[in-house]
């Protein structure tokens, strides 16, 4: 039998909070590198920023079954992260190197080799919790894991403020060195389960996707079925949702910051510190957010943080057509109300986000968690892979203010579906807790 240790699931959670630090510096400043530097449209700087999702619907459900099926001597999820996570903060660390040079070859060289080593290690690192996390705590483990992710945002947004104005490049070498450091306390102090554990086995990639891969994908179909030919609809409608909320905030997180510099007037820099307090107000209720949802269920809580997200995407539309900030400067009265808004929307995608992958992994069997976290981020990033070109093309063809009610009707759609869902709430398999 396993224990449960808040302890061990706070230590996984510095793999989160790397992967955060990554993705929110990487969203918050390399469209501003293409439209600036390199001259793109919104559409095609749109496109580009599909790039890591692409890999992710390519690779994530391969490698998660992959993960389900690997044996070796730390166990089925590190020797991804040894391989993943060196390999992308080098390549992260290179980006701003790339955009020195202004040769759009060598910085979409970096760009797809950074996005691709960070897909081979993320859904091995999402899968790992529910590894050594009971049903009935895993929408409040879950919890604890978005609240380092959150930190890690937080972290990203407003420390990468102060460095990048010093020096545009000094944000992508820390948290290079910040995700590095975050995975090696996770490969060095949580363990994984002891069944997944083949002492004197040698870490042997080659072999092991030989060995494995016509498992995986037999496993990756079956799991498919589940979605798509199963007479109960549950899952089908729960990944419907993910994939319409993830449209919405991932068309918000793209380009924020561009909405800030072109249309608000005010600096990258400001807009991203703007998400920053999204980053911050998902940081404290990612926990509560979690225990929310065990006490109430899951469904209800990812409901009501979908109402509050619409009304928060409304409300801030309303505010940037009606009044400008007068200045970048965080006092200034238009952007201390973007920050209030912001605030509360922290708070909803906070009881949406932190009770979805509980609920998608509730609803298989502990064999088939590594795939059914695969089809989880199969959705989450094909939804990433539609919303920067078609939130890009109304951005071109309308203009900016399109943004926020985008986001605000994809949001609605996603408190529809959900509705639909009747599996995916605690199950009473109860365990030790220490």
């Amino acid at each position: 039998m396993k224990w449960f240790s808040y302890r061990r699931i706070f230590l996984l959670g510095f793999g989160f909070f790397g992967i955060s630090i990554i993705w929110s510096l990487y969203n918050a400043y390399i469209p501003i590198f293409l439209q600036d530097t390199f001259q793109m449209s919104k559409t095609i700087t749109g496109f580009i920023m599909t790039i890591d999702n692409l890999f992710a619907v390519l690779l994530l459900p391969f490698l998660g079954a992959l993960s389900d099926k690997t044996r070796t001597k730390i166990g089925r999820r590190k020797p991804y992260i040894l391989i993943g996570a060196p390999s992308a903060a080098l390549m992260f660390a290179l980006i701003p190197l790339a955009r020195r040079y202004e040769n759009i070859a060598l910085f979409m060289g970096v760009i797809v080799l950074m996005n691709f080593f960070m897909a081979l290690f993320r859904s091995p690192v999402v899968a790992f919790m529910p590894d050594i996390t009971p049903s009935e705590k895993r929408s409040q483990a879950n919890g604890i894991i978005n609240f380092m992710g959150g930190v890690g945002a937080l972290l990203a947004y407003f420390g990468g403020k102060v460095l990048y104005d010093m020096n545009y490049a000094y944000p992508f070498i820390v948290g290079a060195a910040i995700m590095l450091l975050a995975n090696l306390l996770v490969i060095l102090f949580v363990p994984e389960p002891e069944e997944f554990r083949v002492p004197g086995e040698k870490i042997i990639i080659r072999k092991l996707i030989k060995e494995t891969s016509k498992k995986s994908f037999g496993e990756l179909k079956e799991n498919l079925k589940d979605v798509f030919i199963s007479e109960e609809r549950s899952l089908l409608f729960m990944l419907t949702s993910i994939f319409l909320w993830f449209i919405a905030f991932n068309s918000v997180e793209t380009f924020f910051t561009s909405y800030a510099k072109y249309h608000l007037d005010i600096a990258e820099s400001t807009g991203a510190f703007l998400m920053g307090v999204v980053s911050l107000s998902f940081m404290i209720f990612a926990i509560p957010a979690g225990f929310v949802g065990g006490r109430i269920g899951r469904k209800k809580t990812i409901t009501s943080g979908l109402i509050l997200v619409t009304l928060v995407m409304l409300t801030a539309y309303y505010l940037g057509e009606t009044s400008k900030p007068s200045s970048s400067a965080l006092t200034d009265p238009i952007v201390l109300r973007f920050m209030v808004l912001f605030f509360f929307g922290g708070i909803g995608w906070a009881l949406i986000n932190v009770n979805s992958l509980p609920m998608v992994v509730d609803m298989t069997t502990e064999e088939k968690l590594g795939g059914y976290t695969g089809l989880y981020y199969f959705f989450s990033q094909a939804a990433n892979l539609v919303a920067p070109p078609l939130a890009g093309a109304f951005l071109d063809v309308i203009g900016y203010n399109t943004l926020l009610p985008f986001a605000a009707v994809f949001f609605v759609l996603a408190a529809v579906t959900v509705q639909f869902v009747k599996r995916g709430d605690i199950k009473t398999d109860l365990l030790p807790v220490d």
